[in-house]
Parts: structure tokens; C-alpha cells; sequence
């Protein structure tokens, strides 16, 4: 068997890099022999792509079955966009919305290429899967299952698939009971059942740190195992990797959200273009209001109970890169929203500092030096406060909670990490709440760089220069 048995799918030649294609080939080689394997890459190295570019290949070559994928809640569209962009022929769904809307989209399930669903709905509606044969079934984050006695992780044993694969930057995190739960995913009892695999490897590790039985275990497992960090594929690699993350909202925050663009729109609709020019600081303030109900509706909505859909995916990005020990930096634009996540970290017990405009200058220099030299994992940076004079290159990690429009500043915060002394790759997030403003703002960017360096940024300049017709347009 040649490696042109396993060529990565045409449309993506010119966008996977060599790691990745060693990983597809890695994946397929595993498949042909019946077996599974973790792809346990790095964050940022791009393990999505690896596996949509085998999904792919497979349709390609006439494997009409369905797939599914099951990831955290706050992912599944991210998938969905990214099965979009890279390989828009599979017919992608997600297994969401209500008990019955996801009832009636598993009913039909097998006219999809491609399924997503996340490990809460999949143990609700595991009865459902019942019957049906997938071909390949993909775990994202699968360190979701470390607890082999968790519902989450009977539910994906259950799935009845052809190949599987597990998708982790971290596969083992505190014991190797965690390793075993994988692999009785992947493979089960090839690492034995629990009680076997306890008495054989776990304890005379755990307990004596026993060479023999960690060799063992190597053996087993490496040939199963993919993992390259970052600075081992660096030459292959820029020197900054950009993402965005999406977030969808739940029913209430979506409710509140329609309803303030409708109030929007209207107060647009029975105005003339002149009334719009003289009133540019009422729009940008009904602008920045819908920017945060996308961000937290309880930032103007203090009796607000639901959830925020970019404050859940946030968290769950900061404890993933938090597993692959790296450092993150966490800009806002709202002070507000920042102490928001500041109750987030605290409940999750992670360490972090902040920086806001009133931080004074001294307290700022003694806590960038305590950052760069400590274990503390996050920062919290109001945008105006870390856009100069602040070199974080303890960090390695960038989120952009909600990106300043104006370009220019938010590439400016992003240097605090990506700058002169910085020796590993930076990884930049924007989470950016799905079919909202905010990804008609990131069209505006491309479209309109001039236009979307000044819109929302708290400049009035942008704001002044839409017609009423854009600002509509903004709206839909």
C-alpha cells in the first residue's frame, strides 16, 4: 500500500500543510486496518480540518453513509462551519433545538453526509440513535469522556459506527483511568476491561511507577496516539494563527436579541436619512446595546437568568488551552463583561489577573512581570487598557471576546503576546455570536476595511458615514 492510496481530497491540497496531510493519512491508515486512533494535536494545529479532509475523501470515493460527530455544546457550530468552508459538498446538520425538532431531524438522519450533535443532547437522546449504522463516529474535546462511568461517556460507546476516532489536546489529564476510557471507545478491551487494566498498568504505575508496566503501555498505545505540539512543526508553521470561534444563542437570549434588532430597525424604518445623520449617537448607542446582548444580556438586562452562548464557549476555550498549558490573553471591550468573567474563572477555580483603564501604571508593570514569570493561566484586559505598552509574551494565546471593530486596536492588543521576545506560535480567537451583527460586521471588514475600522469602535466617524439602507443591512 502506497501513501497516494491516501491523497487528501483535491479542493484541499492547497490548503492543508504537511503535518495535516500526514494526519489524514495517519487517520485512513488506522480505518484500513480497523482500527481507531486519538488525534491528539495541539490547539490551533488545525485537528478539524484533518478529520472533515477524511470525511471528504471518503464521499469522494463513493461512502455514502452518515457520520457523526459529537463535541461540547459550545462547539457545534463551529463545526458547521467549518465543514462549510472547507468542504461545503458534505451536507452537514446539527442535532439541536428542542426534544422534538432533534427528534425529527434523527428520524432523518441517513439523508445527511455529516451529523453534529454535543454530549448533553446525545445522552438525552441516545433511544433515538438506536438502529442506526454511521461510518465514522468522531469525539471532539474527548477528554469529555475521561469518567468511563459518566452517562456522556456510555452514550458515545453506544453508537453503533464503523471507525472512531477521539479528537483531545489533553488525553490523559490527572490518571490513566482517563486514557482507558478513550481507548474503550476507540477499541473496547483492547486496553483490557477497567478492573484488568487497574491491576496490570494503572496501579503498578500510579503506585510504584513500575518501568516495565509503562513500557507496556507505550507499546499499546503510541502506535494510536498522534501528538505534535506547536514548536514541533514551527518550520511548517506562521508565526500567528487566527480563528473564529462561533457561538449560537439559547431561545432567551436569541428572544432578546430579535427583539432589541426589531426596536432597531424600526426607529431606522421611521426615520429619513437626514434624522439618522443627526441622531448618530442614539444609533450607535441601540448599536452597542445589540453588541451586548450578544456578548451577556445581563450586561443591560439585570434580572436576566439564561445563559450567554459566548460566555459558555469562552470558558470552554480558556479550560481547553488551560489542559495544553498554555497562557491566555482575554480582551473586552466592556469592564462590565470582564467582571463577568471574572465570576466565571473564580467558579471554575482558575488564577488570572486584570488590567482595566483605572489600573494604575505601577500596579500594571508588577502584574505583566508577576504573568510573564508565573503559573497564573489568564489575563483579563480591557481593550483601551492593553492596546500599548504592555509585553505579554508569557501568553501564547489571544482570545477576543468582542473584537473591536476598529482593526488597528485589536491588532494592536493581539501584539501584546505576538511581539519581539515571543518564542512560541500565537494562537488569536474571536468568538463571535452566530447569525448576529457581529458576522455582518466581520463581512464589513473584508468589504469595507475603511468603513468597519471606525463602526462600533465608540468613534462616531463610521457611524456618520453609513447610509440608513446600510445600517438596515447591518440589521438583517
Amino acid at each position: 500500500m502506497s501513501e497516494s492510496d491516501f491523497e487528501v481530497p483535491a479542493h484541499l491540497q492547497c490548503i492543508m500543510r504537511n503535518y495535516q496531510v500526514f494526519g489524514h493519512r495517519w487517520l485512513r491508515t488506522l480505518e484500513k486496518y480497523g482500527f481507531g486512533g486519538i488525534l491528539a494535536d495541539d490547539m490551533g494545529l488545525g485537528k478539524t480540518l484533518q478529520v472533515i479532509s477524511v470525511l471528504s475523501a471518503a464521499k469522494a470515493e463513493g461512502d455514502s453513509g452518515i457520520s457523526l460527530v459529537v463535541c461540547p455544546a459550545s462547539l457545534i457550530y463551529n463545526w458547521l462551519e467549518e465543514l462549510s468552508r472547507f468542504s461545503p459538498e458534505l451536507n452537514a446538520v446539527a442535532v439541536a433545538g428542542n426534544q422534538s425538532e432533534r427528534a425529527g431531524i434523527i428520524e432523518k438522519i441517513q439523508s445527511y453526509d455529516v451529523a453534529v450533535t454535543s454530549y448533553d443532547l446525545l445522552k438525552r437522546d441516545i433511544s433515538l440513535y438506536e438502529g442506526i449504522k454511521f461510518n465514522y463516529e468522531i469525539i471532539d474535546e474527548a477528554q469529555y469522556i475521561k469518567n468511563h462511568s459518566t452517562a456522556a461517556a456510555k452514550a458515545v460507546k453506544v453508537i453503533s459506527s464503523r471507525v472512531r476516532y477521539a479528537l483531545t489536546g489533553t488525553p490523559i489529564e490527572n490518571r490513566l483511568s482517563e486514557l482507558w476510557s478513550i481507548f474503550d471507545y476507540l477499541m473496547p478491551g483492547f486496553l483490557y476491561g477497567y478492573d484488568t487494566f487497574r491491576k496490570e498498568l494503572e496501579a503498578p504505575i500510579a503506585k510504584r511507577s513500575d518501568a516495565a508496566a509503562t513500557e507496556k503501555l507505550r507499546r499499546m498505545t503510541s502506535p494510536f496516539i498522534l501528538r505534535r505540539l506547536k514548536n514541533d512543526v514551527l518550520k511548517d508553521l506562521p508565526d500567528k494563527i487566527e480563528e473564529v470561534r462561533y457561538a449560537a444563542f439559547g431561545s432567551e437570549q436569541r428572544r432578546l436579541y430579535d427583539a432589541q434588532v426589531a426596536y432597531m430597525k424600526g426607529m431606522l424604518e421611521e426615520s429619513d436619512q437626514s434624522e439618522v445623520s443627526r441622531n448618530k449617537i442614539q444609533v450607535l448607542a441601540e448599536l452597542t446595546r445589540i453588541r451586548e446582548i450578544c456578548c451577556d444580556p445581563s450586561l443591560i438586562f439585570e434580572d436576566y437568568k439564561g445563559e450567554s452562548a459566548k460566555r459558555i464557549a469562552c470558558i470552554d476555550l480558556v479550560k481547553s488551552a488551560i489542559e495544553g498549558e498554555h497562557k491566555i490573553l482575554l480582551f473586552s471591550q466592556f469592564t462590565s463583561m470582564l467582571e463577568l468573567l471574572e465570576r466565571d474563572l473564580a467558579s471554575e477555580g482558575i488564577g488570572y489577573y486584570k488590567i482595566i483603564g483605572s489600573t494604575p501604571k505601577q500596579e500594571r508593570v508588577e502584574l505583566v512581570q508577576a504573568f510573564n514569570a508565573d503559573k497564573t493561566p489568564v489575563f483579563l484586559i480591557s481593550l483601551k487598557a492593553g492596546g500599548t505598552g504592555l509585553n505579554l509574551t508569557g501568553a501564547d494565546v489571544v482570545i477576543h471576546y468582542d473584537p473591536w471593530w476598529n482593526i488597528a486596536a485589536q491588532n494592536q492588543a493581539t501584539d501584546r503576546a505576538h511581539r519581539i521576545g515571543q518564542t512560541k506560535v500565537v494562537s488569536v480567537y474571536r468568538i463571535i455570536a452566530k447569525n448576529s451583527i457581529e458576522e455582518k460586521i466581520l463581512e464589513l471588514q473584508e468589504s469595507k476595511k475603511g468603513l468597519a475600522d471606525e463602526i462600533l469602535s465608540g468613534e462616531l466617524g463610521g457611524i456618520g458615514s453609513m447610509s440608513r439602507e446600510e445600517l438596515l443591512e447591518l440589521l438583517k
